[in-house]
């Protein structure tokens, strides 16, 4: 693995990841598109803190989970869900049912208190209010915000405008693709899940500028050379990255995949899937936008500049040994060529190169006389050319 992580960042092994943007992009979009129908036709499957309801919680570990729900039934308001909390001795019951009143209340805790034998104080009833979901939510967007805000003037100045829109365009897509994972699923959106998110935003800014930093460490002077175009330069910085962020991205989703999987799935401890599954998903969509998209948007907006455009003719012209091997299209401006079979890595499109001055003189033109390989026009023979006149006896 060592070996080919050198190889990688002198180099020698490569991946056109540039080149191949248009199939990354098409396959977000599919995954997008995907998530964005689900969240406008299913919507998400919101929890009791953002659209009100009554948490009980019995103090006991030697509860089954359906006693618990016929207790609360028992008393009268509907069960919406049911499970353990923590393990052991001190494992609890955790049973959220629809908004109750302050009598409700009274009459849930002493309900489950009788059927089960215990302490009044050991059900501990509390009912919460959806505009206090509405305000986390309030709270939730207004950071988004502002972070969204530091993000791009950060990068801005430390870097340049363009890779602020790379960066912001790929935190966006790791908040839908999020996003849309929990309405697809189904899981349901807690105060944790909103903790989940915020936090998945830091990760894929700090994968996205490890990447950023190797681009302009390999564009530095790229103006004044030949040897490759901005696209081939970025290539190489992601390819240079690569180890990095996969090694980076595997030790960060290791603890997350055991609170999903073993947490979450073979223990049953519910209160962690909420933040499990949204930190597993946006870690994994912000190691892929980093590499797949943000970069590549950056070569793009970069590759449409005048001076970059004319560095990448250069490049090509030089590669294909300079203009011998251009040929005027129909329509071109006077002076200027089209390379033949001459594109760019990843392109369709032919690129202008410096036409050829012909050789071939023009209809009634004044011969000119040839050069030697001086360049300086060869001396007369003796003899030739104007006939001497004579002299005079």
């Amino acid at each position: 693995m060592s070996s080919l992580a050198g190889r990688l960042y002198r180099g020698d092994v490569h991946y056109d990841f540039i080149g191949n943007r248009k199939r990354w992009y098409a396959i977000s979009g599919v995954l997008l598109l995907i998530c964005l129908l689900s969240i406008v036709l299913r919507g998400f499957n919101y929890g009791i803190e953002f659209r009100g309801g009554t948490t009980i919680l019995i103090e006991s570990a030697n509860i089954d989970l359906d006693a618990a729900e016929q207790a609360v039934r028992s008393a009268g308001p509907s069960v919406e869900t049911r499970q353990y909390v923590g393990a052991g001795a001190q494992r609890r019951v955790l049973i959220k049912a629809a908004l109750t009143t302050p009598e409700q209340q009274s009459e849930i805790q002493t309900a489950v208190a009788k059927r089960f034998g215990l302490d009044a104080k050991k059900v501990n009833v509390s009912s919460v209010s959806s505009s206090w979901g509405r305000e986390i939510t309030k709270k939730a967007l207004i950071a988004l915000v502002v972070f969204l805000v530091a993000v791009c003037v950060f990068i801005a100045l430390r870097f340049e405008p363009k890779m602020a829109i790379g960066a912001i365009v790929a935190l966006l897509h790791d908040l839908v693709l999020a996003a849309g994972v929990y309405s697809v699923v189904g899981f349901e959106v807690t105060p944790s899940t909103v903790v989940g998110l915020l936090t998945i935003l830091g990760f894929s800014l700090y994968d996205t500028v490890v990447v950023f930093d190797k681009v302009t460490e390999n564009t530095r002077g790229i103006l004044g050379s030949t040897r490759q175009t901005y696209s081939e330069a970025a290539n190489l910085a992601v390819n240079q990255t690569l180890m990095r962020s996969i090694n980076t991205s595997l030790i960060a989703l290791l603890p997350v995949a055991g609170l999903l999987f073993v947490g979450a799935g073979l223990l049953g401890v519910g209160t962690l899937k909420d933040l499990a599954l949204v930190l597993f998903v946006g870690l994994a969509a912000g190691a892929y936008s980093s590499i797949f998209i943000a970069t590549p948007i950056v070569a793009d907006l970069k590759e449409r500049e005048p001076a970059y455009v004319s560095l990448r003719k250069r490049v090509l012209a030089k590669r294909t040994g300079g203009p011998a091997k251009a040929k005027v299209e129909p329509g071109a401006e006077p002076g200027e060529a089209v390379a033949a079979d001459v594109t760019e890595a990843g392109g369709s499109e032919p690129v202008p190169v410096p036409a050829v001055a012909s050789t071939t003189p023009r209809p009634g033109a004044r011969p000119q006389p040839k050069k030697s390989g001086s360049g300086r026009p060869q001396a007369r023979k003796k003899g030739g050319g104007r006939p001497q006149a004579k002299r005079r006896r």
